[in-house]
């Protein structure tokens, strides 16, 4: 009895070193990317209910941050946009194959896809808008035809500018020139989640954050969730966190209503996971609408493109040996929020600096190589 009990303590004491040596681990690895030049500020958290593994971790070098503050996702919107458009699939408002011409008006649309004189408007598909196979220009980073700046420059040169959706349509019809025909090759783009967002509010007759506040955030009580300068969290939140391109504070912006349906969600760690945990578990989509949205096309190495996730092969985009698959997405401010299916394991946070992106990934990455050793 007694070697019995003695085993006992042994394996609890071993799995309690365990875990404390992978808590260590993993915090040297987020303050050694809080060391670098323009990172401020950064947010993670890691969970994994399997592994036994929940650590949320917040420190910045100028401002008061905690564990539960908001931060701007930017990217990582368009999981949620494009959930929204699976939620009116399996209510049976729409299919991804329809074309976007049956749900917007023919003046948002016309001449919004010509290419060497050819006019492919009205051949554009939903399913194109979702996978970024539509052809269209972004309107944030794409040049312009004329050299005028982009919007993405345009949030300094007019940062008190309100912009609509119709506006960045126009912006884009005007300014810029599609790449490919639709279906033809692979070109991400915020212009097709702007166009999903109306589709979004025109079958719904909502807007689109109330579209997410309703069918969303509310049922997962998602509580610190909201898209910035539209709407508010349904509880009271710290303000959001500050984020950076250089030493340029960006967060106050108004210009940044440029920034919506691709890339307008304020949001916490946990309220994401929560979220991801949800979607992969059927419970906010349906099981067959889940998988065709996990329908994978080629972006670049090491990456492939769904219907608004994106899944990486860190063997192929790093050149290792891992077997670690992420799939989720990032967003531009560097955050992120990613699910390891072989190790069972949600990670979210951000480091709030446009030029971070890369560190970003090699900390998610780091991190699943300390619980993937570890544990």
């Amino acid at each position: 009895m007694k070697s019995i009990i003695l085993t006992i303590l042994l394996v609890i004491g071993c799995l309690g070193f365990s875990q404390q040596t992978t808590d260590e681990g993993i915090q040297k690895l987020f303050t050694a990317a809080l060391e670098t030049e323009h990172v401020k500020s950064g947010i993670l958290h890691v969970y994994s209910q399997s592994r036994g593994i929940d650590i949320q971790l917040a420190k910045s070098k100028e401002d008061s941050i905690y564990n539960n503050s908001t931060f701007y996702t930017a990217s990582v919107t368009k999981m949620f946009t494009a959930t929204a458009i699976g939620i009116l699939k399996d209510d049976n408002k729409l299919r991804f194959e329809d074309k976007i011409a049956q749900y917007l008006p023919e003046s948002l649309l016309n001449n919004i896809h010509v290419l060497d004189s050819v006019d492919y408007s009205k051949d554009l598909t939903i399913a194109h808008l979702l996978q970024h196979t539509t052809g269209l220009p972004d309107y944030f980073t794409d040049h312009t035809t004329d050299r005028s700046p982009n919007i993405i420059n345009q949030l300094l040169l007019n940062p008190h500018k309100s912009w609509s959706a119709e506006e960045m349509i126009a912006f884009t019809k005007q300014k810029m020139t599609p790449h490919f025909s639709p279906g033809a090759g692979y070109h991400y783009t915020d212009t097709e989640y702007v166009l999903l967002a109306l589709i979004i509010e025109n079958i719904s007759g909502l807007t689109f954050h109330q579209f997410l506040l309703q069918h969303i955030f509310q049922p997962l009580q998602m509580n610190n969730s909201y898209i910035n300068l539209k709407s508010a969290p349904i509880e009271n939140t710290f303000s959001m966190t500050e984020f950076y391109a250089g030493d340029i504070k960006l967060s106050s912006l108004k210009s940044l209503s440029a920034d919506w349906g691709g890339g307008g969600l304020v949001s916490t760690t946990k309220d994401l996971i929560t979220f991801l945990k949800a979607f992969n578990t059927n419970q906010i989509v349906t099981k067959a609408t889940r998988l065709a949205m996990q329908s994978w096309t080629h972006e670049t190495k090491g990456m492939t493109y769904g219907f608004g996730i994106r899944k990486i092969s860190i063997k192929d985009l790093m050149d290792t040996n891992s077997d670690v698959q992420l799939i989720g997405h990032s967003g531009s401010t560097a955050a992120f929020l990613w699910y390891c299916p072989q190790l069972d394991t949600y990670i979210s946070g951000t480091l709030n600096q446009l030029e971070a992106s890369k560190s970003a990934l090699i900390l998610v990455y780091d991190v699943l190589q300390i619980i993937e050793n570890k544990n």
